[in-house]
């Protein structure tokens, strides 16, 4: 089934607005609107990251391991999440929410659908990982129940300004 319609509990409280976005799993031609759609969303990481946070090819690299959700209306694609099985574990990234629509709750809507991707697929955890300046991002993921699991070094081929590490989460689905 290509739509999510059923992904969504009554526990979130998305703003109308983000309600009615429709959330379904995105095409390899969605391959450009997605890449400029996280770099939109990733613009918050240039004082610390050197260039854009992905291109076509990279999400079509990450489309052969895993699948990104996207929330579509008439205005195009207004957010997104990539998500992979990994066993009995999932991992969640590349949440990323069009700038103008940051804030409507459609972040929280396309988490609970990747968690319910999860859970669907029997999966008993969800892992991601943030990068450390990105100072607000640990609340947001602890207030939707993740817990810091541990750090990692930045991956080597990303040009940097700053010093940068993963912070690791995780989230049980037991």
């Amino acid at each position: 089934m290509d739509r999510l319609s059923n992904c969504m509990s009554a526990s979130a409280s998305p703003s109308s607005e983000a309600k009615n976005i429709p959330i379904r799993f995105a095409h390899s031609r969605d391959a450009e609107p997605l890449a400029r759609l996280i770099n939109a969303a990733f613009v918050v990481e240039r004082p610390f990251i050197e260039g854009e946070r992905i291109d076509p090819l990279g999400v079509g690299a990450y489309m052969e391991k895993g699948k990104f959700l996207v929330s579509e209306d008439v205005d195009g694609l207004a957010g997104c999440v990539y998500v992979e099985l990994r066993g009995e574990r999932g991992y969640l990234g590349l949440l990323g929410v069009e700038p103008r629509r940051q804030g409507t709750g459609l972040g929280r809507k396309l988490m609970e659908a990747a968690e319910n991707y999860f859970r669907a697929a029997n999966c008993r955890a969800i892992d991601l990982r943030i990068i450390s300046p990105r100072k607000p991002l640990p609340g947001f993921y602890a207030h939707l129940g993740y817990t810091q699991t541990g750090t990692a070094p930045f991956a080597s081929d990303v040009p940097l300004k700053v010093p940068c590490h993963y912070i690791l989460m995780s989230k049980s689905l037991g």
